[in-house]
């Protein structure tokens, strides 16, 4: 099975990387908001739409995957099955008011280090910790933060 992510960033008033987190409806647990690619939809504007529906954050977003992870997707039935996700950076421009899932979900801005230290897929903390260590050199920041 196959899923879209997008991973909201934006910069604090520092200039570091913030990555914006929200929590799963079922098991609660930290995540990029993500869903199922949407039909006549490209892959980078579903996961933009993600973005919106379940943080309520719109902006800029990535038209080439920043990379891919793997879960164990829950099915309704109880059962597991591997999903992989591919993860679009999106650049945050604004936050909505109002959004489809305000309230069945927290949200939290973090810094890049503390976003991979919340998410609990593996591959998923390890492409935030890039991810986020490659803006903050863009920054001028060699050091990685």
């Amino acid at each position: 099975m196959r899923q879209v992510a997008a991973l909201p960033v934006r910069r604090d008033a520092d200039g570091g990387v913030e990555v914006l987190l929200v929590t799963s409806r079922e098991s609660r647990r930290w995540i990029a908001p993500k869903g199922w690619p949407m039909k006549g939809r490209k892959p980078h504007r579903a996961a933009a739409i993600e973005a919106r529906e379940e943080a309520g954050v719109i902006g800029r977003i990535g038209k080439e995957p920043a990379g891919h992870y793997t879960y164990a997707k829950r099915l309704p039935d109880g059962g597991m099955v591997p999903c992989r996700v591919a993860v679009y950076v999106l650049a945050v421009t604004g936050s909505l008011d109002d959004w489809r899932e305000k309230g069945q979900r927290e949200l939290q801005w973090v810094s890049g280090e503390a976003a991979a230290a919340l998410v609990q897929e593996p591959e998923l903390a390890a492409l935030i910790h890039d991810l986020a260590r490659l803006m903050d050199v863009a920054a001028g920041d060699p050091s990685g933060g």
